[in-house]
């Protein structure tokens, strides 16, 4: 690879980077071609790109302010398994790729500024997906208006119960002194 090479897949992996929501690590020694074609698939149907690149060059498109926590993770083949919409999909599949192929490694994870150890990537994995995360948030903000809408609406259901048991009772009252005649 030369100089020119490398300066430009530099710049595409500063941008896919910068765009990127979570950028998970993994080392894939001992996957085959196969194995690789499929995980480069299912990363891409998520919205997301797996990327094989040289550890000081992903180094050097990570920028100075996370350079730090990543040093230690960027050694051997790696894949960078970069996700551009929903991070908690992109680690779900991770996680479910290195446990049906052992040969694949997860080292860890970029999320926003943050580099998280394997584990941590394990359990943001755990997590419901953003759509599920949303509809439960909605529901927790939905839950003090109905509470109150309720309680607004009891005295005049509760007046509506009562009508409606009065009118039934003399009904059944008018029925039966009619029935008498």
């Amino acid at each position: 690879m030369n100089r020119a090479e490398k300066v430009d897949s530099v710049a595409q992996l500063e941008q896919d980077f910068a765009r990127a929501t979570v950028a998970v690590l993994a080392e894939y020694r001992g996957l085959t071609a196969g194995q690789m074609t499929r995980l480069r698939k299912a990363v891409r149907e998520a919205d997301g790109r797996c990327r094989v690149a040289k550890n000081k060059l992903a180094r050097r498109a990570v920028g100075d302010a996370r350079r730090e926590g990543m040093t230690p993770l960027l050694k051997g083949p790696l894949a960078l398994i970069l996700g551009f919409k929903d991070p908690v999909a992109i680690a779900k599949l991770a996680v479910k790729f290195a446990e049906e192929l052992p040969q694949l490694q997860i080292r860890g994870a970029l999320l926003g500024d943050r580099v998280l150890p394997e584990p941590e990537v394990k359990a943001l994995a755990s997590l419901p997906s953003r759509e599920v995360l949303l509809a439960q948030f909605l529901g927790l903000l939905q839950a003090p208006a109905t509470q109150l809408l309720r309680t607004l609406n009891e005295p005049g259901a509760q007046l509506a119960r009562l009508v409606a048991a009065l009118e039934k009772r003399a009904g059944e009252g008018g029925a039966a002194a009619g029935g008498a005649e």
